[in-house]
């Protein structure tokens, strides 16, 4: 059976970002004049440049401002600085990994675990024929299980035909994290390696991450996903000759001479893997607040089983503690027996579910928060930099969907209830680093704003600023402009534009995942397709279209208006921010509508052949 991806399956990844100690010190010195001018620019901002006639205009955009100012700050923290830990020798013996008081000597054992629900059988099948190539410099006791929620005879037949282990349950209660539960409660493993269905891990997987495990306080292993069947794209003058003939060759030519190589249709839905784990997730290492991401992760069985009978034990005494006091209140305040405390504590234990892994939908994240929160072990948690295994991306604009807004929902239903920034047991750095995870999903209410304002002032000329002066001008540029400096030296040449214009054109997706938690709705566990679903998708980007459609529209009003008409309601700075304000909007919006309409090239080719 073929995949659409095979032609990929000679890719390798990129090595990890290198590390220098010059570039980290210049991007830290450029990050805190950004900042310094960023609190400067908003102090001039509130306290001089408001415009008096407009406040229900200004107020709200300066609160924007403000909100994005505080979520750059936290960014910033995020990227301060890189603190790679130690990649030690892989252990030999278990005893290498654990306290010597507990120590045994006998081989390390690792159970690798395929949860799956309705993916492709043979999908599932690459999966494990790769596990089953990991390879390790020591003897290891290794079992790879496939945890089929699906309970699909085809998925037996394959595990059986495999040689590696198949576990079912009768319900899928608590769905992927219910699942691992079941197969914990049946294997015995050291190490639990978490791959998702289309997780592919390479041979070197465990020699690279099990020397991590040599600190017995190191709970988990989070590695890079790296999705190996990302569009490649096409360069630039092959796509504008393609519909301009010579002149699209040369004009494209001319960019690429200006600004470096440009593919269209690389990424399309920019998932940007590297940007998040080789400088957002790895830069949380000094802090110990990386955290996990789910698949090609690798787990110390008694971390998470220990983190999570405490966490069990914490939730059945505050349910005992609330009934009690609740009882007291009837009882007129008086004292509780004690046989009857212990029965409510009985009754309560029997109610309530325990979960090695939080029964949520994002799993993963929570079950990194209650483990770095454990007061009294003070779990570690390692980014390891190097890619260790391949996984396929979304391939249309429904996964893709579907896939942000279980992220976003998930996070800030954590935060709702159980919010890690007060919880106990974090030090104050996991506090800021899980802060700045929460508030980028925020960010849909002020990117709103941004999207919207500059409309205002494109119908109506009516400007959120006492004037477009040269005092405008002497606040806002400086900041910009050493903000750009400090991320294109703090993010180590990655590009960085791309991740702000997909974090721009998310807002949809953050404001539905908003309202879903504030309207105390449940985030469902809808699995990430992982074939490309067919239909058209444009319905899902009509928010972002429709800011398009108006944007362009303002810029040819304010245009003619100013230019034409000679409105005096416009000035020329006033026009020009707002005609550069609204250009931006629109071309970091155009890529995810694009993306609505985006079809791998054989499909396009077979659409063309047929038309």
């Amino acid at each position: 059976m073929g995949f659409y991806f095979d032609k990929f399956e000679a890719r390798q990844p990129e090595p990890p970002l290198p590390y220098s100690a010059v570039t980290e010190g210049i991007w830290q010195f450029l990050a805190v004049i950004a900042m310094t001018l960023g609190a400067w620019y908003l102090w001039w901002r509130w306290t001089q440049s408001l415009n008096p006639d407009a406040l229900w205009y200004a107020i709200p955009l300066a609160v924007a401002e403000t909100a994005s100012y505080f979520g750059l700050g936290l960014f910033v923290f995020n990227l301060w600085k890189v603190k790679d830990y130690e990649q030690l020798p892989p252990p030999a013996n278990f005893k290498d990994v654990v306290r010597p008081d507990q120590a045994e000597d006998r081989p390390i054992k690792v159970d690798v675990f395929f949860p799956t629900y309705n993916e492709e059988v043979e999908l599932v099948r690459l999966s494990i024929i790769d596990a089953k190539k990991v390879t390790y410099p020591h003897p290891l006791e290794l079992s790879i299980f496939v945890l089929d929620d699906g309970k699909r005879p085809e998925m037996q037949q394959v595990a059986t035909e495999e040689g590696v282990g198949y576990l079912t349950r009768s319900s899928n209660i608590g769905f992927k994290a219910g699942n691992l539960r079941n197969a914990m409660e049946q294997t015995h493993g050291d190490f639990i390696v978490i791959c998702d269905a289309d997780t592919r891990p390479f041979p070197t997987i465990l020699e690279h991450t099990l020397g991590y495990f040599r600190d017995p306080d190191v709970a988990w292993v989070q590695t890079p996903q790296w999705f190996f069947d990302l569009p490649e794209g096409k360069r630039l003058p092959e796509v504008w000759g393609r519909y301009l003939k010579a002149p699209g060759r040369w004009l494209g030519k001319g960019v690429e001479a200006l600004i470096g190589e440009v593919r269209v249709g690389e990424d399309p839905f920019v998932n940007e893997p590297k940007m998040f784990y080789d400088v957002i997730q790895r830069r949380r290492n000094w802090a110990n607040a990386s955290f996990c991401c789910g698949a090609g992760s690798i787990h110390r069985r008694e971390a998470v089983m220990e983190a999570a009978l405490k966490c069990y034990a914490d939730t059945i005494e505050a349910q005992v503690g609330k009934q009690s006091k609740q009882l007291q209140k009837l009882m007129g305040n008086a004292e509780l027996d004690s046989e009857l405390v212990q029965e409510m504590r009985h009754q309560v234990a029997g109610e309530e579910e325990f979960t090695p892994y939080r029964f949520h939908v994002s799993e993963d994240i929570y079950t990194s928060i209650v483990l770095h929160a454990d007061q009294d072990r003070h779990w570690k948690s390692v980014m390891h930099p190097a890619v260790e295994s391949k996984m396929l991306s979304p391939q249309d604009l429904l996964s893709w969907t579907v896939q942000r807004f279980k992220y976003a929902g998930g996070t800030l239903d954590i935060v709702l209830h159980d919010n890690p920034m007060t919880r106990k047991g974090m030090s104050w750095a996991q506090r800021l680093m899980y802060g700045a995870t929460a508030w980028s999903y925020l960010g849909g209410i002020w990117n709103m704003v941004f999207l919207l304002a500059p409309l205002v002032y494109l119908f109506s000329g009516i400007a959120p600023v006492s004037a477009y002066t040269g005092d405008f001008f002497k606040h806002i540029l400086p900041f910009l402009i050493f903000m750009e400096l400090a991320f294109m030296v703090g993010t180590w040449g990655i590009a960085g534009y791309r991740s702000k214009a997909s974090y721009l054109s998310f807002f949809p997706v953050n404001l539905q995942a908003i309202w879903t938690v504030l309207k105390g709705e449940k985030i469902k566990f809808p699995v990430t397709p992982k074939d490309r679903q067919e239909g058209n998708f444009f319905h899902l980007v009509l928010p972002q279209f429709t800011v398009i459609v108006l944007t362009l529209a303002g810029l040819v009003y304010a245009s003619v208006q100013y230019f034409v008409l000679g409105n005096n309601a416009y000035s020329l700075g006033g026009v020009l921010v707002n005609i550069f304000w609204g250009l931006n909007n629109i071309f970091a919006l155009s890529g995810i509508v694009f993306a609505a309409f985006w079809k791998p090239e054989e499909e396009q080719q077979y659409n063309e052949v047929i038309a």
